[in-house]
């Protein structure tokens, strides 16, 4: 009997414990959810707060607040949620834009390159879109004339390349435009040369003259370069005693212009010694052959 009572009393026990554990679990889920009902609330989402609250009060109608909060969330729902409306795009005012775009049709058929490009980057930040396909027309035209005039006529190599490639994104390259970049590519490596090595300097600008003999770095042009890197190096050549290298660099030289005085004295000399004067052999007079013509004799005189 006391056996009996015993083990019903620990039974009793165990199931009393395994409620309490029960009922602490089912506390704790319904704190999380009121805290994820309150955080809900907050941001608007209203339908689930409302279905969160409704959980915890069919499970604890006593549940600290959540009577009250329900209340909030009921009332929140009721109100209507007001439509955001978008202002209408206004029109932009193009007329700015119309008359840089006129501006700039005006200063390319002037040739006024470095002005009309200006005109056109501004319209272009004005109006990124405004005739697309016509705008890159003009940058390329722009670019390329400005270019080329840069080279031709400024002899700014290095800025005339810039405008060049720049033109080379919006369309490919005439042939005239290719053919004065790579001369002014060829001049500045050739220039890097002049005055530091004179030998590697006629190579270049041999090659540099003989394709744009009138390209120009804004000083000097390909031909007067080549011509003074000729008389330099025949300089050199002098001064190491080699009459005939030096020569050689003298006569090309000559074939350009005037040698200058330091090119004239040692080109005569190194002329000279290269090309030694050989005196002409005397011819001996030959002795001809005489022929004597036997005098006619008279005939004798018969003797009575």
């Amino acid at each position: 009997m006391l056996l009996t009572l015993g083990g019903l009393g620990g039974y009793t026990s165990g199931i009393a414990q395994r409620k309490n554990a029960q009922s602490s679990i089912i506390s704790q889920q319904l704190l999380d959810q009121f805290q994820y009902a309150l955080v809900d609330e907050q941001f608007g989402r209203y339908t689930a707060a409302k279905e969160r609250l409704q959980f915890i009060i069919q499970h604890n109608a006593n549940f600290p607040g959540a009577q009250d909060e329900l209340a909030k969330v009921l009332v929140q729902m009721t109100i209507p949620t007001p439509t955001a409306t978008t202002p209408p795009t206004p029109t932009p005012d193009l007329r700015g834009v119309q008359s840089l775009f006129a501006t700039a049709q005006q200063l390319i058929a002037a040739g006024d390159w470095a002005n009309a490009l200006a005109a056109l980057d501004q319209m272009r930040k004005d109006a990124p879109d405004f005739n697309a396909s016509q705008v890159d027309g003009m940058y390329y035209f722009g670019l390329r004339n400005y270019g080329v005039s840069l080279i031709q006529q400024q002899g700014d190599l290095e800025g005339g390349i810039y405008q060049l490639t720049l033109a080379e994104r919006f369309a490919p390259l005439d042939k005239t435009a290719v053919g004065l970049r790579e001369g002014a590519r060829a001049y500045i490596l050739a220039a890097s040369y002049f005055g530091l090595n004179w030998g590697r300097s006629v190579e270049l600008f041999r090659s540099v003259a003989g394709g744009w003999p009138s390209m120009w770095d804004g000083s000097l042009t390909a031909n007067q370069r080549f011509q003074i890197a000729l008389m330099r190096y025949g300089d050199e050549l002098w001064a190491q005693s080699q009459a005939c290298p030096a020569s050689d660099q003298y006569e090309e030289a000559k074939g350009l212009g005037n040698l200058d005085a330091t090119a004239a004295k040692n080109s005569n000399q190194a002329y000279q010694i290269c090309h030694p004067a050989t005196e002409a052999p005397v011819e001996e007079p030959t002795s001809e052959p005489t022929s004597e013509t036997p005098s006619e004799t008279p005939p004798p005189t018969p003797t009575p």
